[in-house]
C-alpha cells in the first residue's frame, strides 16, 4: 500500500463468505446421511439434526454481537490511500484460507451419519445459515449508521484472524456507495443491468 494506506475487506463480506459453502455442504451431507440407517435410526437422527440446526443458527448468528457493535461504534474513516478489496477477492481469500476446515466439516458430518443420520449435516447447514443471518444483521448496522464497515486484511490472516477477532483493533468506515457489495455483504444490484 502506498503512503501508509491499508488493504481493507468488508466485514459483512468476510462473515458471509462461509455461509454458502457451509450451507450446501451441510445440505449435501444431511441428504447423504438420511440414506444411512445409523445407530439411532433416521427419525431420531432427523429430529436431533433439526434441534442442532436451530441451536447452530442461534449461537452463530448471536455470537460476539457486542464486540461487533463496539468495533462499529469506534470505526474511523478510511483514508484516501486505503485500498478497498473487491467482494469476490475477500470471498476467495476466506474460502482458500478455510478450505481444509470446510472439507473436514463435510467429512465429519458424513461420518456422523453412521451414528445419528443427517444430524451432522444439519448442524453444518445451521452454521452456514447463522453466518448469513449475522451478515444481514451487520448490514442493518451499516444501514443505520449510513456507513460500510471494513477491516484490515492483515488482521484477518493467521490465528485469531476473524472480523471481530482478538487481532482486530478497530474498523474503518466508508460511505454506502463504496465497494462492490451492498450493506450485509451481498452483491450490489446495479440499476438498469439485466
Amino acid at each position: 500500500m502506498t503512503r501508509g494506506g491499508q488493504g481493507l475487506a468488508r466485514v459483512a463480506v468476510v462473515v458471509r463468505a462461509g455461509a454458502t459453502p457451509l450451507w450446501w455442504l451441510g445440505v449435501l451431507a444431511a441428504g447423504i446421511g438420511v440414506l444411512v440407517p445409523g445407530l439411532t435410526g433416521r427419525r431420531i437422527g432427523v429430529m436431533a439434526g433439526a434441534a442442532l440446526f436451530l441451536v447452530a443458527v442461534a449461537v452463530v448468528s448471536g455470537a460476539r454481537r457486542n464486540r461487533y457493535r463496539t468495533l462499529a461504534r469506534g470505526a474511523s474513516r478510511a483514508g484516501k490511500h486505503d485500498v478497498l478489496q473487491d467482494r469476490w477477492v475477500a470471498v476467495r481469500n476466506w474460502r482458500r484460507g478455510h478450505r481444509w476446515w470446510l472439507v473436514l466439516s463435510f467429512l465429519a458430518a458424513l461420518g456422523s451419519a453412521f451414528v445419528v443420520p443427517a444430524a451432522g449435516g444439519m448442524l453444518v447447514a445451521g452454521v452456514g445459515a447463522g453466518l448469513r443471518l449475522k451478515a444481514m444483521w451487520i448490514g442493518r448496522i451499516e444501514r443505520s449508521g449510513d456507513a460500510l464497515l471494513w477491516v484490515r486484511v492483515d488482521w484477518l490472516s493467521g490465528r485469531g484472524g476473524a472480523p471481530a477477532g482478538t487481532r482486530v483493533k478497530g474498523y474503518r468506515a466508508t460511505g454506502v456507495a463504496a465497494g462492490d457489495a451492498a450493506p450485509g455483504g451481498a452483491r450490489r444490484v446495479v440499476a438498469g443491468r439485466v
